[in-house]
């Protein structure tokens, strides 16, 4: 993730985590993504990578831009990313399906360590607290309300999510679970 080359094209995205933070560590170095995420194209129908614009590569830069920010607890080079240019209109599915089957504790739906894609709105705006990840990574300057949850009740949460949706070691494991979920009873 620290190095993105520019590239065309929309579709969805996972972040892999790498390094020695305590809470991450059941994913460190595995195949499950702390974060998924898709991006849409410039041009709702567009046929093409180049028609769909450099959305994919913006998006994957907004997210190093912000964990960069968290100095104090986050490592830039610890994370990495793969990305899939889809056909426009399949970005929305894709993502959905990524996120049911890795659950990343970064995303919105688990629950968990949500609020790297907020943008730096005014703390104040819609009376908004701090999200979890900025409470567990802090440095974005306008992030600076009270915390949505605390650091005990997140390491709580990342525990018993872990307990509860063991990761994917290896790519075999990941391959095996999607294939069986496609098997029909």
């Amino acid at each position: 993730l620290a190095e993105i080359p520019r590239f065309y094209g929309s579709g969805v995205y996972a972040i892999y985590y790498k390094g020695p933070f305590p809470l991450y560590a059941p994913l460190s170095g595995s195949e499950t993504p702390i974060y998924v995420g898709q991006a849409a194209p410039a041009i709702n129908n567009a046929r093409t990578p180049m028609e769909q614009g450099p959305k994919l590569c913006s998006r994957l830069s907004d997210h190093k831009k912000n964990i960069a920010k968290a100095t104090t607890s986050l490592d830039i080079t610890d994370f990495e990313f793969r990305s899939l240019v889809v056909q426009s209109g399949w970005e929305t599915a894709a993502e959905d399906y990524l996120i049911h089957l890795f659950r990343p504790v970064w995303n919105s739906e688990t629950s968990i360590v949500y609020g790297i894609g907020k943008h730096g709105d005014a703390s104040e705006t819609r009376g908004n607290k701090k999200s979890p990840w900025d409470t567990l990574h802090p440095g974005r300057k306008w992030a600076t309300t009270e915390d949505a949850k605390s650091p005990a009740q997140i390491e709580r949460e990342l525990t018993d999510h872990f307990a509860a949706h063991p990761v994917f070691p290896d790519l075999e494991t990941v391959l095996a679970s999607f294939i069986e979920e496609l098997r029909q009873v």
